[in-house]
C-alpha cells in the first residue's frame, strides 16, 4: 500500500513511500482508507515540533471503509464506514476517560504522531475509538469533520453559547469555516469572523457569518467588536496561530465572557490580570472533541447544517501541499482522495 510519512530525519519534508498492509490485532479494526485530510497539525508533526517521529505515517483525518475486524470487535462490522480521528485511542480507566473528559487521558494515542494514521490506503483502528459515520454524509467532507469539525463544534460548546448571544472567531480558514457554520446553523447564534484576508472572510460571509472584519484594515478590531456586539461577544474561538488574535480575543468579550484557545502559536498570550479578575472572563484550552462530541458533529454534518469546503488531490501530492501549507495559500481543507491517480481523473495512472 500508498502511504505519506515523515521523513527519516523525521523534519520537514513528507515522502510518499510503499508499505505493508498492516494486520488485525485484538480489538483492531482493517480500514480501506478512502479519504484523509490535510490538517495544519500534520505539519507540525512532519517538521518535528512535537518530537519527532521518523517513519510514521501521517495523518488524522480519515475516512474509510471497514474490510476486516478482529474476532473480538463487537462495535463494528465489515462495511461500516469509519473515522480515523487525532484521539486515536484513551486507557478508558483514568479520571479523564471516565468523566467525559477522554481527551484529556495521559496515555491517549494520536492517529498520525504516536501511531500511524490514516494517509495511506490501509488504516488500523481500535474499533472501539472509530466513530461511525452517518448515512447522508459525504466521506470527503466527513474527513474534514473528524478533525477541524469536531475541534470547532467543542470549543463552541466549551464557550457555552446560547441561541442568540454573539461570538468572534478568530481566523477563518479551515477550522474557522467550520466553526462559524457550527455557531450560526447548529447554535443559532450572532457571529462575527476576523481574519486577515479577504478571500478567507468572503467565504466566511458566504457560509454564515453576520459581520466580518479584515485585522490589518481595522485599527481597533475588539473596538469594533463591542459595537457590533452591544458591550463584547459573549464568547470568543481562536482558531488563528497569532498571538495578536489571542490578545484581541480578550479584549473582545463582554463581562463574563469566555475565551477558548484552540490555534498552537508558540508565543505566550498577554492576560490583563485586573479586567480579568474585574470583568470575570474565563481563558480555556480546548482540545479536539471526545468520540460523542465527533458523533454528534457528524450528525449536522449529515443533516446538512454544516458543509466543510473540501478539495481533493491524489496521495502522489501530499509533498506539494505539505509545502503549500506551509506557505499559507491553502483555501478550505485540502482533502487526499486514496482512488484519484495524479491526473486527476480518478482512472489510478499518473499520466
Amino acid at each position: 500500500m500508498k502511504a505519506v510519512v515523515v521523513n527519516e530525519k523525521g523534519s520537514g519534508e513528507v515522502q510518499v513511500i510503499e508499505k505493508e498492509i498492516p494486520k488485525v490485532g485484538p480489538g483492531e479494526a482493517l480500514v480501506e482508507v478512502e479519504y484523509c485530510g490535510v490538517c495544519h497539525t500534520d505539519l507540525h508533526v512532519a517538521n518535528g515540533d512535537f518530537g519527532k517521529v521518523p517513519g510514521r505515517i501521517l495523518g488524522h483525518e480519515g475516512i474509510g471503509i471497514v474490510k476486516e475486524i478482529a474476532p473480538d470487535v463487537k462495535s463494528l462490522k465489515v462495511g461500516d464506514r469509519v473515522s480515523i480521528a487525532w484521539f486515536f485511542e484513551g486507557c478508558g480507566v483514568c479520571e479523564y476517560c471516565t468523566t467525559g473528559r477522554e481527551t484529556l487521558c495521559r496515555e491517549v494515542k494520536n492517529a498520525g504522531y504516536s501511531v500511524d494514521g490514516g494517509m495511506s490506503e490501509y488504516c488500523l483502528v481500535t474499533a472501539d475509538y472509530a466513530v461511525k459515520v452517518p448515512e447522508g454524509l459525504d466521506p470527503a467532507q466527513a474527513s474534514s469533520i473528524t478533525c477541524a469539525g469536531v475541534t470547532t463544534y467543542k470549543a463552541i460548546k466549551v464557550g457555552d453559547l446560547k441561541p442568540g448571544q454573539w461570538v468572534a472567531i478568530y481566523g477563518a480558514g479551515g477550522l474557522g469555516n467550520l466553526a462559524i457554520q457550527y455557531a450560526k446553523h447548529v447554535f443559532n447564534a450572532h457571529v462575527i469572523a476576523v481574519d486577515i484576508n479577504d478571500d478567507k472572510l468572503a467565504l466566511a460571509k458566504e457560509v454564515g457569518a453576520d459581520h466580518v472584519i479584515n485585522g490589518k484594515k481595522v485599527e481597533d478590531v475588539p473596538g469594533l467588536i463591542k459595537e457590533l456586539s452591544k458591550g463584547g461577544v459573549h464568547s470568543a474561538v481562536v482558531t488563528a496561530v497569532s498571538k495578536v488574535a489571542f490578545n484581541q480575543a480578550i479584549d473582545s468579550v463582554r463581562p463574563g465572557g469566555k475565551v477558548v484557545a484552540v490555534g498552537l502559536p508558540s508565543e505566550t498570550m498577554d492576560l490583563p490580570i485586573v479586567k480579568t479578575v474585574l470583568d470575570g472572563i474565563e481563558v480555556i484550552g480546548s482540545l479536539v472533541g471526545t468520540r460523542k462530541d465527533l458523533e454528534e458533529a457528524f450528525q449536522f454534518g449529515a443533516e446538512g447544517k454544516v458543509v466543510p469546503v473540501v478539495q481533493t488531490r491524489a496521495l502522489e501530492d501530499a509533498p506539494e501541499i505539505f509545502k503549500e501549507m506551509e506557505e499559507g495559500k491553502i483555501q478550505g481543507r485540502m482533502v487526499l482522495d486514496m482512488k484519484k491517480g495524479k491526473c486527476g481523473c480518478g482512472c489510478g495512472h499518473n499520466h
